[in-house]
């Protein structure tokens, strides 16, 4: 096996763990399988987790990280705010319609860390994460335009988590891609009216 540096390890078994818990579900997924899908030994794993804990919340990290880049980079000013809005909920969007598993996921890793005792922080810290990251969005977006947001930011954040939350759930179980358009469209409309009044 080939040496390489702890951090590219570290990168190589996250990517095996959400690979493995998107195809067997969060609780079926052992050490040993994500280090069978990572073609590394037991041994690696040890050396770069401290325990299958710290690798949920690296991959709850990763897996949110690579959204909010993938929007923040497609956050694009457009001639309104409700467009711009509307194209970086699309952005978003467009990923949880071409990789659902993924999105599945993260609803198993939630509701794994709030019934294993000792992982409740996790699910904390997954939901923060999603506050913060929409609060970057928004933040990103309304200094583009030179707005001030008429809502305090922290309360725009946490309905914009909670409404792209909720409908991803949503799609999830009912699969209505034209609902879904629907309440993307009704979303946007809402944080257009939160931040502008």
């Amino acid at each position: 096996m080939a040496r390489m540096p702890s951090a590219e390890r570290r990168r190589q078994l996250v990517e095996a763990a959400i690979r493995a818990m998107t195809r067997d579900g969060v609780a079926r997924t052992t050490t040993r399988s994500i280090c069978s899908e990572a073609g590394v030994s037991l041994s690696v794993f040890h050396y770069c987790f401290d325990s299958k804990q710290a690798l949920l919340e690296a991959a709850i990290e990763a897996i949110t990280g690579n959204y909010v880049a993938r929007v923040m980079s497609a956050v694009e000013l457009r001639s309104t705010l409700r467009e711009t809005v509307r194209g970086a909920l699309q952005t978003y969007w467009d990923h949880v319609t071409a990789h659902p598993g993924e999105h599945m996921l993260t609803y198993d890793l939630t509701q794994y860390a709030l019934r294993e005792p000792g992982f409740e922080h996790l699910a904390r810290a997954q939901y923060e994460q999603y506050v913060a990251s929409a609060a970057s969005l928004i933040e990103q977006v309304c200094v583009g335009r030179g707005i001030k947001p008429r809502v305090p930011l922290d309360l725009l954040a946490r309905c914009l988590a909670a409404a792209i939350d909720g409908l991803t759930l949503q799609f999830l179980v009912l699969g209505d891609e034209r609902a879904a358009d629907a309440l993307l469209d009704t979303t946007a409309d809402q944080m257009v009216a939160l931040i502008e009044g």
